[in-house]
């Protein structure tokens, strides 16, 4: 009995996948239903082949969001020379190294970028969280980094300690010490409880939390005005550290 054409192409589907298309295809999943949409399976299911297959190429569920998350630190690098082709040409790596316009600014710049592309992937801020170790492409971010900072006239020790002020933000977000997501806080009665309870014993932070909105798109407080005020402050407090230590 001869096959069906859609039998045909799910039997042929497992030579043309590549870690590559996995990976994409599981970025495209995870961007539209979240990590908790992301599974093997469902990953299988979206590409049309065995789970098997998958394995494969990615040994575990570990192995594909840490290739995930590394696709898409590389996607900094890839705007960059978007915008540099768009500025009249040069080098990805060009545009933050070359000096065109204060350190400052280059950083700042770097960064936002950094941040535009963690908006278009909200998921992966909590993957890179939980990693003890950078990937290949964090590591080529975070070189940039240091390249304009060193260019800018920074010291070895002040590029060293700006690198555990900014944090996470080198990569476009903000690690809150606690989640203060709009889906973890109480409501309605529990929340009107919870603020008289505040108000008694601890006036000040029933006060703030009364006053600040907490619907960051990638965290509690992470919004844009948030991150760009944090942002500012830490580059313009390392300026002026640059400063005094060339005297």
């Amino acid at each position: 009995m001869p096959r069906r054409a859609d039998d045909r192409s799910a039997t042929r589907a497992p030579a043309r996948l590549s870690r590559e298309t996995i990976v994409a295809a599981a970025i495209d999943l995870a961007d539209r239903d979240g990590l908790a949409g992301l599974s093997m399976r469902r990953l299988a299911q979206h590409l049309g082949v065995d789970a098997m297959s998958i394995y494969y190429h990615l040994r575990d569920k570990d192995t594909l969001l840490a290739a995930m998350v590394d696709a898409v630190a590389a996607e900094i690098e890839t705007e960059a020379g978007v915008e540099a082709a768009i500025m009249g040409g040069g080098t990805a790596a060009g545009v933050e190294a070359a000096g065109n316009g204060p350190w400052t600014d280059q950083l700042r710049a770097l960064i936002t970028r950094a941040r535009r592309t963690m908006l278009r992937h909200p998921w992966a801020a909590r993957v890179l969280e939980a990693r003890d170790t950078p990937t290949p492409a964090v590591l080529r971010h975070i070189e940039r980094v240091l390249a304009v900072m060193r260019g800018g006239g920074c010291s070895v020790s002040l590029s060293h300690h700006a690198l555990h002020l900014l944090g996470s933000r080198i990569l476009g977000f903000s690690q809150d010490l606690f989640d203060d997501s709009p889906n973890t806080a109480p409501t309605g009665e529990a929340a009107a409880a919870q603020a008289a309870a505040w108000a008694e014993t601890m006036p000040h932070i029933a006060e703030l939390a009364a006053a600040v909105a907490h619907s960051g798109a990638l965290g509690g407080c992470d919004d844009e005005d948030e991150f760009a005020f944090a942002l500012d402050l830490l580059i313009e407090g390392l300026d002026r550290r640059r400063l005094a230590e060339r005297g």
